[in-house]
């Protein structure tokens, strides 16, 4: 017999149990609060909770921190995850996409990165984040706490050979933008208005060659110091900060890049 029960996942904190119960109450499956937690912010969630109809345990706090290792502000919250995407799913929704922004992350393995990119890129209407399927961080409790929720509302593409989807990408007439010290231009002085792809590299190495060799130019943010270069989510949260800078500029929507001919 085939077991049809759902998956389920455990976010933690106040914040991001707080997003999908406000957000998406229908993939909270129950949510745990530290029994001698009565504040303003444990008892707004509590209220939350029982406002969208969801069940809400009060436990003991050895108990609540035996559900994973990590900070949890006295909250924990069983959900039904965002399903992730497979490529397809992503080329299926840039049809009907008007100049999608992504992120791409090449190797990326410090799951503290990939989550403040994925807050990052939904505070930025990012229609998702593209990471490599080996030999880089994946979506897990760390992820969705450094996250604060943007990874329940965020598709994140685990791809078996980002090079491969970044081509798929340029065919569906997005634009390749990657991001490197030496990069010819400056990001603003890019056109970042169309559909584009903002490729990031691992911590420390960077792109790699090939990725390199897949985008369309490569552009760098200005640094005026010494420190040879960005945390990666930093950088990242510079680029799309600079795309929606442009796409908010006046004329942007009659100014956007021309598609890929």
């Amino acid at each position: 017999m085939k077991n049809t029960e759902k998956k389920t996942e455990t976010i933690y904190g106040v914040h991001a149990v707080r997003v999908l119960l406000d957000k998406h109450p229908e993939r909270v499956v129950t949510v745990r609060l530290a029994e001698k937690r009565d504040d303003p912010r444990i008892r707004e969630i509590e209220d939350l909770a029982r406002k969208k109809s969801r069940p809400v345990q009060r436990i003991d706090t050895n108990a609540l921190k035996s559900l994973g290792d990590v900070a949890h502000q006295g909250v924990v919250a069983e959900i039904t995850p965002l399903p992730p995407w497979s490529e397809d799913d992503l080329l299926e929704a840039l049809q009907t996409a008007k100049d999608p922004l992504l992120l791409a992350l090449d190797g990326v393995q410090d799951p503290h990165n990939l989550g403040a990119c994925l807050r990052t890129a939904d505070a930025c209407g990012a229609l998702a984040v593209i990471v490599p399927r080996d030999r880089a961080a994946q979506v897990n409790a760390t992820v969705r706490k450094v996250a604060v929720g943007a990874a329940e509302t965020t598709p994140v593409v685990a791809v078996t050979n980002l090079v491969r989807t970044l081509k798929l990408l340029k065919e569906a007439n997005l634009w390749i933008v990657g991001a490197d010290a030496e990069g010819a231009k400056l990001a603003h002085e890019a056109d970042l208005k169309g559909g584009t792809v903002l490729v990031l590299g691992a911590e420390g190495s960077g792109l790699r060659h090939l990725t390199k060799q897949t985008c369309d130019w490569m552009v760098r943010l200005p640094q005026l110091g010494t420190v040879e270069s960005l945390n990666v989510s930093v950088a990242a949260g510079m680029l799309l900060y600079e795309a929606v800078r442009q796409r908010m500029a006046p004329g942007a929507a009659v100014a956007s890049a021309s598609p890929r001919q």
